[in-house]
């Protein structure tokens, strides 16, 4: 990254940023505090930090996170999920996959709830194939670190019982990073932790432009790229057309892989209309059967009267090195 904004004539400032004005913004690093203005508008893009639970502090020693697991130098003998949305999954993958005695919990009734029915009950299968225990439909009551393990207290139908293992991954969500920036000071209007924008990604402080994870909506990384064009483009004098948050594509890195654009069968029945749903087996596509991985499937949503698609699911093969 650093290369290419060198490449771009980008010039990088290391530190803490906050807001003096809508267009000044202190910076304090290593060397001291500067104070940068800008001559056109701000971009607000700070980004999001994992949550946890009520009561339980994310040490990243026993209780980590996505941000500590990265940063692992070692695996533990064993490790509880909390949360079976994109992070714990992709993580309860690797970690298997590196001979971790794995268990995911929960409080849904199914493992990649934002997903399809379909594809999130193979994924359930697959995992609970190589190993992984997962348990939906149960509430966390309680974690508490010990010497050398970790202690999850859970309650599932109506009875309480104990988990332990020797490290506890945290993944119930991430939350926007919007304190100590100056936003309130500055009059930037926010609601539940997230910085209100209109189409333009222009939060009510005219000059002040939010994208990203703070912005709210999907918080995936092309997604705050297409909010990062919009509000580029705005303010260069262009007239962008605005994000259709409809169409971003959501995207598990887990083995197999998970992807899907649109909305899923589900909801759009729940949305009233009457659909027509394809599905192709990766059996008869002929590169998986090669590759020897045809566990996956695609499959097409689409209304029944127009034929306008509502969704594609593709739940694709994991590649070998």
């Amino acid at each position: 990254m650093e290369f290419l904004f060198r490449k771009n004539k980008i010039t990088l400032v290391a530190g803490s940023g906050t807001l003096k004005a809508k267009n000044v913004v202190e910076v304090k690093g290593k060397d001291g505090a500067q104070t940068l203005e800008a001559r056109r508008a701000v971009i607000l893009a700070t980004g999001s930090e994992p949550k946890s639970l009520p009561g339980t502090t994310i040490d990243e020693t026993q209780v980590i996170s996505s941000n500590g697991a990265v940063r692992a130098e070692a695996r533990p003998a064993s490790l509880i999920v909390i949360g079976a949305g994109a992070v714990g999954m992709e993580f309860a993958d690797v970690y298997r996959a590196y001979g971790v005695e794995v268990t995911v919990l929960e409080a849904l009734p199914r493992v990649l709830p934002v997903e399809d029915e379909e594809a999130s009950a193979q994924i359930a299968r697959l995992f609970t194939r190589r190993g992984v225990t997962i348990r939906t439909g149960v509430k966390v009551v309680k974690v508490t670190p010990g010497k050398g393990q970790v202690t999850v207290e859970i309650e599932a139908e109506g009875k309480r019982e104990s988990l332990v293992a020797a490290q506890v991954l945290m993944a119930v969500g991430r939350g926007a990073r919007t304190k100590g920036l100056g936003l309130e000071a500055l009059g930037v209007a926010m609601e539940r932790g997230l910085v209100t924008v209109g189409p333009t990604m222009e939060t009510t402080v005219k000059g002040v432009f939010a994208v990203g994870d703070m912005a709210g909506r999907q918080m995936l990384a092309h997604k705050a790229m297409a909010e990062g064009v919009v509000a580029a483009e705005t303010i260069a004098g262009r007239s962008p057309r605005p994000v259709d948050y409809g169409n971003v594509p959501s995207c598990t890195y887990c083995r197999p892989q998970v992807a899907s654009i649109g909305l899923s069968e589900a909801a759009a029945k729940t949305d009233g209309r009457e659909v027509s749903v394809g599905r192709f087996p990766f059996t008869a596509n002929g590169k998986a059967v090669a590759l020897g991985e045809t566990e996956g499937f695609l499959k097409v949503v689409a209304d029944k009267r127009t034929g306008k698609f509502s969704a594609c699911t593709s739940w694709a093969p994991r590649r070998r090195s």
